[in-house]
C-alpha cells in the first residue's frame, strides 16, 4: 500500500511525494478542486424525496465544498474525510460561513483506513479521487459496506477511447471497461451528468492561474526545491489539456443491482 502522502499527491496529479506539505499553500486560493457540487446535488435531488433525512459521506473531500454546499441545499448531515489537515481545518471554517457547521463534520484520516468504519450512509462521494481505493470494482465492493439499504455512490470522473491516453495513464478506462467494473461490483450506473466543455476548460483556466502563482511563489522561496513546483505545472498543464480535449469528464451515480 502507498503511503499516505503517496496518495494524496497521486490524487492530486502530483508525481514527488516532496510536494506533499506544499499542497495546502499551492491549493490556498482554490475551494474547489474535485468533484461539482452543482453536479452532485442534481443527481441527488432526482434520487431522494426526503434530502434532509440523508446521512452524507464525502470520501477524500478535500475544503469540503461538496459537503458544506450539500448541507446547506438539503439539510442533511454530512461527514468529511480528508488526509491533509489543513484542508480539514478550512472546510469546518467553510461550514462556519455556510452557517452549516451544525449539520457538518470534518475529520482528518486515511480514507482506506476510515472506510471500514463507516456504516449506514444514504450517499458516498468519491470527488475525482481516483483509484485511491483500487480498481472502480474494488472501490465499490468496499464502499458498498458503508451504504444503508438506499444507499448510493456518486462517483466523479473521466472515460475515453483514446488510445494513447489509455496507455499513458491507467487509472482512465474505456466507458465499456467502466460499465463491465461497476457491474462486477454488483451495481449499475443510474444517471449521469457529464460536464460540458466550456465549463472545463474555464475551471481549468482560473484553477491552473492561482496554482501557478503559489507554485512560481514557492520557486523563489525554495530554490533548492524549484524542480518541484515546476514538475507540477508542467503536470497540470498536460492534466488540463487531457481533461479538455480527450477525456469524458461525468459525475456518476451508482447504486446496487
Amino acid at each position: 500500500m502507498n503511503t499516505t502522502e503517496e496518495s494524496v499527491v497521486f490524487a492530486m496529479d502530483g508525481a514527488d511525494t516532496g510536494l506533499y506539505p506544499f499542497l495546502p499553500y499551492i491549493l490556498q486560493d482554490i475551494w474547489e478542486f474535485g468533484a461539482s457540487p452543482v453536479e452532485v446535488i442534481a443527481l441527488l435531488e432526482k434520487q431522494f424525496n426526503n434530502h434532509k433525512g440523508l446521512r452524507f459521506l464525502d470520501l477524500g473531500c478535500g475544503k469540503g465544498p461538496v459537503s458544506v454546499q450539500a448541507a446547506r441545499s438539503f439539510g442533511c448531515h454530512c461527514h468529511g474525510i480528508d488526509a491533509v489537515q489543513e484542508f480539514i481545518a478550512e472546510a469546518r471554517l467553510k461550514a462556519k460561513e455556510f452557517g452549516v457547521d451544525h449539520l457538518c463534520t470534518f475529520e482528518t484520516a486515511d480514507i482506506r483506513v476510515a472506510v471500514s468504519n463507516c456504516r449506514g450512509y444514504d450517499v458516498v462521494v468519491l470527488g475525482a479521487i481516483g483509484p485511491v481505493l483500487g480498481t472502480m470494482t474494488e472501490t465499490l465492493n468496499l464502499v458498498s459496506q458503508c451504504l444503508s439499504d438506499k444507499g448510493v455512490v456518486v462517483v466523479d470522473d473521466g472515460f475515453t477511447d483514446d488510445e494513447q491516453v489509455l496507455e499513458k495513464d491507467k487509472r482512465l478506462m474505456t466507458y465499456n471497461e467502466l460499465l463491465r467494473q461497476v457491474a462486477d461490483a454488483g451495481m449499475k450506473i443510474i444517471a449521469m451528468r457529464v460536464m460540458p466543455s466550456q465549463m472545463i476548460r474555464e475551471s481549468n483556466a482560473l484553477i491552473f492561474s492561482k496554482l501557478q502563482q503559489r507554485c512560481l511563489q514557492l520557486s523563489e522561496m525554495y530554490p533548492e526545491k524549484k524542480y518541484l513546483f515546476q514538475d507540477y505545472i508542467v503536470r497540470q498543464e498536460e492534466e488540463n489539456e487531457v481533461l479538455e480535449q480527450k477525456i469524458v469528464n461525468a459525475t456518476m451515480l451508482i447504486g446496487r443491482c
